[in-house]
């Protein structure tokens, strides 16, 4: 299965950019995530924390 699988993709042009792309994306959402934490409020924070117990 993994044979026609690599067969398969290695026919198709320009698939080697999918995991670039993939990896960018990855790296940037979580790179933005990273900020927004340091730079959210930490009232907003206990509060959204507190959500599920109410």
């Amino acid at each position: 299965m993994l044979k026609f699988v690599k067969n398969y993709m290695v026919s198709i042009e320009g698939i080697e950019i999918y995991p670039m792309i993939s990896l960018s994306i990855f790296f940037i959402f979580f790179t933005l995530l990273f900020f927004w934490v340091f730079k959210a409020k930490k009232e907003y924070l206990e509060k959204v924390s507190n959500l599920p117990f109410e």
